[in-house]
C-alpha cells in the first residue's frame, strides 16, 4: 500500500488543521516558536499514511479491539514492533492500549536500534526541538538529551543514526493517538551490541527509569525465515523476555544463532534496546512482564509466508510494593469450624453414618461462600492424603467435607485411612483464592502462592506449602509440578498454561 503526502495546503486549510491537532490529543506543537528545528519524517507514505485522517482511520481499527478496556495499571515500559503499519501495527496498538490515556509522564524515552550506522555507543537527536507526525509535532527535551551527551563519554549525537532511522519515528502517532497529554521524548539510537556498553547506558538512564518516565523500546523480532520457523524462534525469544532475565536472552539469542535457522539473520534487531531494558529491570520484584500479541509478516495480507518477520508486544507494569490484601479472610471460629467439619465427615465414613457434619448454627455466610480447598491428612509428621477442588462452584463447608473424605479414602498414592490410626491423624486445610492465570514466572510469588498447571488435559498442583517443605529453586519447583503432578515433561510447564493462587491455611493443634 503507498501513502501520498500531500505538499500544498492552501493557509486556511493549514489553520483549520493545526486547531484540530490542538483538539486532537497532542499538547506539544502549540508553543513552538517559529525557530525551532523540526526533524522531517523519514518514512511516512511507506511506513505509515501522510495524512491525518488515513492514519486516524487506521490506529481507530487497531484500538478497536481494547475499547472495553480499562487501562489501569502504571506501565513502565513497552516493548513493540517497527515495520510498517499493515504488518506490525496491530501488534504494537495491543501495548499502547495498556498506557491509561490520561497518563502523566515527565518524559518518554525511545530507544531503538540504528539500522544505519555503527556506533560505539548511543546517540541522542540533541539537534531537533520537535519530530514531525501527521498528528503534530511531538516536543524534544533538547536540554536533557544535550546535558546526556555532555555528562556521558557514552552518549554522542551523530546525524546519519537519525535522519533515515524509522524505529523511533514510527513509533509516535501511537502514542500521540493514545495519549491526551504528550509528554516530550528523549530519542535514543543504540549502535552497539556491546553488552558493557549495553550495561553503561543502563546505569545512566536507570535514575530516569521511574513512575515519572515511560521507556518505549522498539524492536522487530526474527528477520527473513520461513513462517514457521519465525514462530518457533520467536517463541524461544518471547519466553526469554517474559522471564525477565537478562542473560537468558542473550543465551537464547545465542541458542537460535547455533541452530543455523535458514535464513536466519537476527532474532531480533532491537537486542541492545531489550538488553538494556533487562538490565533495569531484573532485579525489580515489582516489575510484572507481560506478552501482549505475536504475529509475523505472514500473517498480513501483504506478506508471504517465505521469508518474513516477526512481531511482539510486551508490557512492563510497576506493580505497587504493597498489594492490597484479599478481602476474603477466615475468623479463628470459622477455621475451627472447618476443621471440625473435616474431622466429622472422616469418622461418618468410617461409622457409615449419615449425621451431618456441622451443625448449622456455627455456618456463617463466609461458609457458605463458593470457593476452592484443600484438604491434607499428615500422620507422624508424613502425608498420608491430599485431595483438593479449585473450582468456584459450591460452597466451603461442602467442599471440606467432600475433600476429607476423599483425602482419607481415594488418594491413590496411600491405602485408606483405617479407624484405629484416625485419633493420630492431623488436619490441615488450605482455602484458595480465585485462580488467577499468569504470563510469566515473573508474576509468580514462589513461596507465597500455589501453581497449577494445565496442558492438552493434563493438570497439577503444588500448594504454597510445599515451597516450605523443600529445598527447590522456583524452576525446580516447576519442574516437579508438572513431571510427577500433571504427567508432563520437566520442562512441560514452559509452554503450559500456569495459574497462581494464594491459601489460607491453617490446622489442628494436637495436644
Amino acid at each position: 500500500m503507498e501513502y501520498k503526502t500531500l505538499f500544498i495546503v492552501p493557509t486556511i486549510l493549514k489553520i483549520i488543521l493545526i486547531m484540530s491537532l490542538l483538539s486532537f490529543n497532542q499538547a506539544a506543537g502549540s508553543s513552538k516558536d517559529k525557530d525551532a528545528k523540526v526533524r522531517p519524517m523519514a518514512v511516512v507514505g511507506s511506513f505509515y499514511p501522510a495524512q491525518k485522517d488515513s492514519i486516524k482511520k487506521l490506529m481507530d481499527s487497531y484500538f478497536a479491539s481494547y475499547a472495553k478496556i480499562e487501562a489501569k495499571e502504571q506501565i513502565a515500559a513497552v516493548i513493540v514492533p517497527h515495520a510498517g503499519y499493515i504488518f506490525s501495527g496491530a501488534v504494537a496498538a495491543s501495548a499502547f492500549a495498556q498506557i491509561p490515556t490520561d497518563s502523566k509522564f515527565d518524559h518518554i524515552f525511545l530507544i531503538g536500534p540504528s539500522h544505519h550506522v555503527y556506533l560505539d555507543g548511543a546517540s541522542i537527536n540533541s539537534e531537533f526541538d520537535y519530530y514531525a507526525t501527521p498528528l503534530g509535532d511531538a516536543k524534544v527535551d533538547i536540554e536533557l538529551c544535550k546535558q546526556l551527551i555532555r555528562d556521558h563519554h557514552e552518549f554522542v549525537y551523530n546525524a546519519q543514526a537519525h535522519q533515515k532511522e524509522h524505529c523511533l519515528e514510527v513509533q509516535l502517532p501511537f502514542l500521540q493517538y493514545r495519549m491526551k497529554e504528550m509528554a516530550p521524548i528523549v530519542p535514543i539510537i543504540i549502535g552497539t551490541q556491546s553488552l558493557p556498553i549495553i550495561e553503561r547506558i543502563a546505569t545512566i538512564l536507570k535514575p530516569y527509569f521511574n513512575e515519572k518516565n515511560l521507556f518505549v523500546i522498539s524492536s522487530d523480532f526474527s528477520h527473513y525465515p520461513s513462517y514457521a520457523d519465525a514462530k518457533e524462534v520467536d517463541e524461544r525469544t518471547g519466553r526469554a523476555i517474559e522471564n525477565g532475565k537478562l542473560d537468558e536472552f542473550m543465551d537464547t539469542l545465542e541458542y537460535n544463532k547455533n541452530q543455523r535457522v535458514e535464513n536466519l539473520a537476527t532474532s531480533a534487531c532491537g537486542q541492545s534496546a531489550i538488553a538494556l531494558l533487562l538490565y533495569l529491570t531484573q532485579q525489580d520484584k515489582n516489575i510484572q512482564i507481560n506478552h501482549l500479541l505475536y504475529r509475523n509478516s505472514g500473517d498480513s495480507q501483504y506478506g508471504g509466508k517465505e521469508e518474513v518477520v516477526g512481531y511482539h508486544a510486551f508490557t512492563f507494569v510497576r506493580k505497587k510494593e504493597i498489594e492490597a490484601k484479599s478481602s476474603f479472610t477466615l475468623s479463628e471460629k470459622e477455621k475451627h469450624a472447618l476443621l471440625n467439619i473435616a474431622r466429622n465427615s472422616i469418622l461418618n465414613e468410617l461409622n457409615r453414618q449419615q449425621e451431618p457434619s456441622y451443625p448449622k448454627d456455627e455456618l456463617s455466610e463466609t461458609l457458605k461462600m463458593k470457593c476452592g480447598a484443600f484438604v491434607t491428612l499428615y500422620e507422624d509428621g508424613h502425608l498420608r492424603g491430599c485431595i483438593g477442588h479449585f473450582n468456584n462452584d459450591t460452597p466451603l463447608y461442602r467442599i471440606i467435607e467432600e475433600m476429607a473424605k476423599a483425602a482419607a479414602f481415594q488418594d491413590p498414592r496411600f491405602m485408606p485411612v483405617h479407624r484405629s490410626e484416625l485419633d493420630e491423624i492431623n488436619i490441615e486445610i488450605s482455602v484458595l483464592s480465585p485462580l488467577k492465570k499468569i504470563r510469566s514466572i515473573n508474576e509468580f510469588d514462589y513461596g507465597k502462592e500455589g501453581i497449577y498447571i494445565s496442558k492438552g488435559g493434563r493438570s497439577g498442583t503444588f500448594l504454597p506449602q510445599v515451597a516450605q517443605e523443600t529445598n527447590w529453586t522456583k524452576e525446580e519447583f516447576l519442574g516437579h509440578c508438572a513431571r510427577d503432578k500433571a504427567g508432563l515433561s520437566w520442562d512441560g510447564w514452559k509452554n503450559a498454561e500456569l495459574y497462581t493462587y494464594e491459601a489460607i491455611i491453617f490446622k489442628e493443634e494436637k495436644q
